[in-house]
């Protein structure tokens, strides 16, 4: 009796090359599990063209919900962009995917599990690591990390085994997508001096096809999560969607980056992300009026580590559990309302408000009304710029003693 493998499978070029080729390969049958994380896809379509190419069985798993709120949402709390560009939509998907192949390879008596990752970007090290951490008794597969064919290798492949596969060699991207995000590369885009074509966005419309006038909307948070949409309470899944729909039609939320992969190498990718744009912007908007300076400052930090964890596979880690228990903490009071301004690609935070604000308008106002203490500033200045006065008795400014 052949062992079982549970395959990754996204329906794509890769994925169903990978259904007979682990058959001749290794001799094994082959369980074919697609995650529908938001791809907005045919998932019938794709299971039953699991079988035709043979799988001995396809398993179709709806965890959107999820991941929304076991995934998308603690990332946006913790500010995760790698880079400053990427909202990490991707990256986010692997460890949630991995851990369903490891719970279906368990509930079937599989052996091992595979994905259809290369030996050259980051999610084989995301799927490896995560399943490692989860289950280092699977053996892990990786054919078009073994099989050594081109793109091109693989396009024929499939044309000789008859695999229908959704991609020429004259419309080469490679396409993934989520509820969160959109990332697409290859083809021309592989060289980044060339313009992405518009036929590689798909969510965003282009800046001279958007409308004249901007929108506004606004936006409810509690506790740093998003729950309402222009004073209508949603589900995550619903006001992302709403949210993808409405800046999309503006051009916003479409990414061009040099990014410096894992591996070691540079790549171009192209993302659109627009829902999650607005909602980054939007959330670093209420944490500027909520959180003190001291915490703005280190959750800043935080982010930066957050988003590189992610990046790198390791979200099944202590470290991210301990990072992410700072960030709660950091959202007890991240609740209230920020009004934007969608116009041209551009995002524009125009408005904020909270029950829990820091900003005192007594302190901050120049007109009637202004309770801040003028009187006290010489003498917080005389000790403010102490350390400085003394420095410069004893030792000299550098500047004036070079004159």
């Amino acid at each position: 009796m052949a062992e079982k493998i549970v395959l990754a499978y996204s329906g794509g070029l890769d994925t169903s090359v990978a259904i007979k080729w682990l058959k001749e390969k290794y001799g094994y049958d082959v369980i074919a599990l697609t995650i529908d994380v938001g791809n907005e896809k045919d998932f019938t379509v794709i299971r039953e063209k699991a079988l035709k190419v043979g799988a001995i069985k396809a398993v179709v798993r709806d965890v959107k919900e999820e991941f929304v709120n076991k995934y998308i949402w603690p990332a946006l709390q913790a500010d995760a962009v790698y880079e400053g560009k990427y909202n990490l939509a991707t990256a986010l998907a692997r460890p949630l995917i991995a851990k369903h192949l490891v719970d279906i390879a368990r509930q079937e008596g599989a052996s091992a599990i595979a994905h259809g990752c290369t030996g050259k970007g980051n999610d084989q090290v995301r799927f490896d690591v995560s399943v490692a951490a989860l289950a280092p008794e699977l053996k892990i597969v990786a054919p078009a990390r073994e099989w050594g064919m081109t793109r091109e290798e693989t396009i024929e492949y499939a044309l000789k085994n008859n695999i229908p596969v959704p991609i020429t060699s004259k419309s080469p991207y490679s396409i993934d997508e989520n509820l969160w995000g959109r990332s697409i590369e290859c083809g021309v885009l592989e060289d980044p001096w060339n313009e992405p074509p518009p036929d590689a966005y798909a969510w965003t419309k282009a800046l001279e096809d958007t409308p004249d006038r901007p929108d506004y909307i606004e936006i409810d948070f509690e506790e740093g999560i998003p729950v309402g949409l222009n004073g209508k309470r949603l589900n995550g899944i619903s006001l992302i969607r709403e949210l993808h729909d409405l800046a999309g039609k503006h051009g916003v939320g479409r990414v061009d980056h040099i990014e410096n992969r894992l591996v070691g190498i540079k790549s171009r990718e192209i993302y659109e992300a627009p829902a999650g744009t607005v909602l980054l912007a939007a959330h670093q908007a209420l944490e500027s009026l909520t959180l003190s300076k001291n915490q703005l400052r280190f959750k800043q930090k935080v982010s930066t580590e957050y988003a590189d964890l992610i990046y790198n596979g390791l979200w099944f880690s202590n470290f991210r559990e301990d990072l992410a228990a700072y960030v709660a903490s950091t959202q007890r009071y991240v609740t209230g309302t920020v009004r934007i301004k969608l116009f041209k690609g551009n995002c524009i935070i125009v408005g904020r408000k909270s029950p829990f604000s820091l900003y005192n308008f007594s302190l901050a106002t120049y007109d009637k009304g202004d309770k801040f203490d003028q009187k006290a500033s010489p003498g917080f200045i005389h000790i403010w710029g102490l350390p400085v006065r003394t420095q410069a008795q004893a030792q000299g400014i550098g500047e004036l003693k070079e004159k």
